[in-house]
């Protein structure tokens, strides 16, 4: 196989999720490094675990199963609140839908720890380069209230270390320089971009 089909063969990648949010980060972020990302509209299969590793990793290999000879990616992510011994974390999803931002507020109303970090797991797989597992991690505290109309989820809560700014109140460009999601992404486009040289 000579490097020219190689480098076609890797070059595009299947990121499978229905949250176009995410699609958007992580598009702008694979697009520096000339690998061309497809967006696939599927939901993942998700199970019940406390390790963020675990589930992307199940989920790849089950969309493998799917989608046979496809560059394939997933990703899960998760804030862990340290006065709330890590919740929602692995749950952040579904808390998200069931008590939202308020309700998270309200779990926090009058602590003084407001330590947070957010984390994202992004798992690839294809039939020629296996299985890789990438990680992102960003801390930082969570607001004591409802700040900006940018982003997603728990953006508007969450001021990362290094800004006074919350993720809603940043554009994309400026999120993926502090994010979690940015910081798993960069590492993936660097060892994709790699292997395609190879």
């Amino acid at each position: 196989m000579s490097n020219s089909t190689k480098t076609g063969f890797r070059s595009r990648v299947l990121f499978a999720t229905r949250n176009m949010n995410k699609f958007k980060e992580a598009f702008l972020i694979l697009s520096k490094y000339n690998i061309q990302l497809d967006h696939l509209p599927e939901d993942k299969l998700e199970i019940q675990s406390d390790s963020l590793e675990e589930i992307a990793t199940y989920a790849v290999k089950e969309l493998a199963s799917r989608y046979p000879n496809r560059n394939l990616l997933v990703e899960d992510d998760g804030l862990f609140i340290e006065a709330l011994k890590g919740f929602p974390g692995p749950f952040s999803s579904y808390v998200y839908r069931t008590i939202g931002l308020s309700g998270i507020l309200k779990l926090m109303s009058g602590r003084s720890d407001r330590r947070a970090y957010f984390k994202s797991v992004v798992a690839f797989v294809s039939p020629e380069l296996g299985l890789k597992v990438f990680t992102g991690v960003v801390s930082g505290v969570i607001a004591e209230q409802e700040k900006g109309s940018q982003g997603f989820g728990y953006d508007p809560i969450f001021i990362p270390e290094g800004s006074s700014k919350t993720f809603a109140e940043m554009d994309i460009k400026e999120k993926n320089l502090y994010s979690h999601r940015g910081r798993a992404f960069t590492k993936f486009a660097e060892w994709f971009r790699n292997v395609m040289l190879v």
